[in-house]
């Protein structure tokens, strides 16, 4: 593709260098900010916003920071991930993500930014919000990539529920992954 040449007409320069790292990345936004602390770049595909809240939520609980910066970036620039995500057919044919719905029939790619602070308890004003827990778990073995273990998906749940000290009939809100499947779903 023509930007593919462009790109390669390209002087070296030490940004260029480092602009595949993932690991890089973070401590540009860390050094352009000027935040000091703990600094991580995390990659867990669809789940990476959450591990990184979560990374978040124990640095600032365990008292290794009073506040957290986390973030999450999703873009899809180049279309071999695509291509092959299509002929396995995991892809929606309509375009159309439908989790949690009897027609889903694949998922949608799509780009994404988001960003928030974390802090240590105090006054809580309507802008804000408590996150009581947060937990990461990998479910294991199971039939497929995409499909769930859902005992393990079960016992996250439980540990999710013990860390914050309600029934889980007081949870007014729930961060999930829909794969755009009956199956995943």
């Amino acid at each position: 593709p023509e930007w593919l040449a462009y790109l390669a007409l390209q002087p070296p320069s030490a940004f260029a260098a480092t602009a595949e790292g993932l690991s890089v990345a973070c401590g540009r936004v860390s050094f352009a900010l000027g935040l000091q602390g703990p600094c991580m770049s995390i990659d867990t595909a669809c789940s990476t916003g959450l591990v990184a809240l979560s990374s978040a939520v124990g640095t600032v609980k365990g008292g290794e920071s009073r506040s957290s910066l986390v973030g999450a970036v999703r873009f899809t620039l180049l279309p071999q991930s695509s291509m092959a995500l299509a002929s396995a057919g995991m892809l929606s044919l309509d375009g159309r993500c439908k989790s949690f719905d009897a027609r889903a029939n694949g998922f949608v790619r799509s780009e994404a930014a988001v960003a928030l602070i974390l802090e240590v308890a105090r006054a809580i004003s309507s802008t804000q919000m408590t996150l009581r827990s947060s937990v990461v778990g990998q479910d294991g073995r199971s039939a497929s990539l995409t499909a769930p273990n859902g005992s393990a998906q079960r016992a996250l749940l439980d540990v999710a529920l013990g860390q914050a000290a309600c029934d889980a009939s007081a949870v007014n809100g729930v961060e999930a992954h829909g794969t755009g499947t009956p199956l995943g779903d």
